[in-house]
């Protein structure tokens, strides 16, 4: 009897760690690798988020941790980030040190679960493209969405491991792919040609901080940031003198403000050329290293993206 009852309480526990151990993550790993069910997809930033959500369709969920008008150069982790990130099966992040403050975070998840940045193919590759500024303490600057050829590279990438993760959709993941790769394709020269209606000498995009060097080197404008390439630094006395100097000399009637960075510096700026008898006026917002609100067009990468390169282009002729 006692054997008896010990062996179906054996079985009892048994079905209950089962139970457990499916319940651990949205999707069920199969013999060869794939899943069975939806992948809970966790991003660190609005556009990585929105480029997984087109890879992945009906087979991922997918969650960002920073939302609009988050800064990710100084973002720190919030309880409910920690549970979000282990509840995921897959973890996406931009890397380069864009997310500064949750490096060690993403590397202890790596440890546990698959977490990929999705711009180390650019670095695996030592892609030409990517920039080192030399007041970034020798590391590439992390901006690439910036570039939208660049940042369909970035889409590549995340396929490789979203097929590596679930082989069985891969024909899914693909086909999303080269349509997403298409739409950045005309994206890219979309900017080429409305950037290129601007007179050069008047092609100059004055910003809060050093976040569009890849987009000046895509679509041929100069560019300045009164910070440096992370918001964490400050402008200095030089960096302002500077700027005016350039804004004034060659008559720059514009600077812009950025969605996820105060604008006090960009004022300060302004009211600097003023005293010196020329007048600059805002030309609007960019969104720099965030995205806008969830269901307008800026809340997607490409709609993100078009505002950028229309208000540049609106502000500068």
């Amino acid at each position: 009897m006692y054997s008896a009852i010990r062996r179906l309480w054996s079985v009892l526990l048994g079905l209950v760690l089962v139970a457990a151990a499916s319940g651990c993550t949205g999707a069920d790993a199969e013999s060869d690798g794939s899943v069975s069910e939806t992948l809970n997809v966790v991003c660190t930033t609005g556009q990585i988020a929105d480029m997984l959500q087109n890879l992945g369709g009906e087979h991922v969920e997918v969650e960002a941790l920073m939302g609009p008008g988050v800064d990710p150069h100084t973002y720190k982790a919030t309880p409910s980030d920690v549970r979000k990130l282990n509840a995921a099966d897959v973890v996406f992040y931009n890397g380069m040190h864009l997310e500064g403050r949750l490096a060690d975070l993403l590397v202890a998840m790596a440890r546990k679960k698959p977490t990929f940045a999705v711009t180390e193919g650019l670095q695996q590759s030592a892609d030409s493209r990517l920039r080192e500024p030399p007041e970034f303490a020798g590391h590439y600057d992390p901006h690439v969405w910036h570039d939208a050829a660049l940042w369909g590279e970035c889409v590549r990438y995340a396929t490789e491991k979203l097929v590596e993760i679930d082989a069985a959709h891969r024909q899914a993941y693909e086909t999303n792919r080269d349509a997403y790769i298409a739409r950045l394709a005309e994206l890219d020269e979309e900017a080429k040609h409305m950037l290129s209606t601007v007179d050069k000498d008047r092609r100059v995009l004055v910003t809060a901080h050093d976040a569009f060097g890849y987009f000046g080197q895509a679509y041929d404008v100069e560019v300045h940031g009164l910070q440096g390439i992370s918001t964490v630094d400050e402008p200095d006395v030089a960096s302002m003198e500077r700027l005016v100097t350039i804004l004034v000399d060659r008559q720059i009637k514009a600077v812009f403000v950025e969605s996820s960075v105060p604008p006090r510096n960009v004022q300060a700026l302004i009211e600097a050329c003023a005293a010196q008898g020329h007048e600059v006026r805002i030309g609007g917002e960019l969104y720099s290293d965030a995205m806008g609100e969830a269901g307008t067009p800026e809340g997607t990468y490409v709609g993100m993206f078009r505002h950028n390169v229309v208000t540049v282009v609106d502000a500068l002729k």
